[in-house]
């Protein structure tokens, strides 16, 4: 196990974002929560960078805290809100995917610390519901060196 608290800085990239498409990180509980918008924003790809703390507790993994955290200690993740969600009222696409934390062991934080892990080149295509339509689920976010599958609320 780790020291009592670190901050632990995140980045989850949205491969493939759908154009047009609003997206936002969600800070704070649903109904009092921020909207974040991306930090970078490409065709190819939406970043947000944000920070949780890591708090010891027994076992591999940490106890995850902050205002973009979610959801019970043994199941954190973090909401990538789209269209209607991420404030775009005027979006047909009104959802969240759910980027689950669950991957972020103390060993992992401990790579990540001494440099980090080698990146995954893994992409997944992103999963379509409706031939001809793109739906705009983020089907892989990229965080902490592997890739964490985002499933939708």
């Amino acid at each position: 196990m780790a020291a009592d608290a670190i901050d632990l800085a995140l980045r989850i990239v949205i491969v493939d974002p759908v154009p047009g498409v609003a997206l936002a990180l969600q800070q704070g509980k649903t109904g009092s929560a921020a909207l974040i918008a991306p930090s970078s924003v490409s065709a190819d790809a939406a970043a947000f960078d944000f920070t949780v703390v890591a708090a010891a507790k027994p076992g591999p993994s940490p106890r995850l805290l902050g205002p973009f955290v979610q959801g019970p200690p043994d199941k954190r993740f973090v909401y990538v809100c789209i269209g209607v969600y991420a404030g775009d009222a005027t979006s047909p696409w009104s959802r969240r995917a759910k980027i689950p934390l669950t991957g972020l062991t103390w060993p992992l934080i401990e790579a990540l610390k001494a440099g980090g892990p080698p990146r995954s080149p893994h992409r997944r295509p992103r999963p379509r519901r409706q031939p001809g339509l793109r739906q705009p689920c983020p089907a892989a976010a990229r965080m902490a060196g592997g890739v964490a599958v985002g499933s939708e609320d």
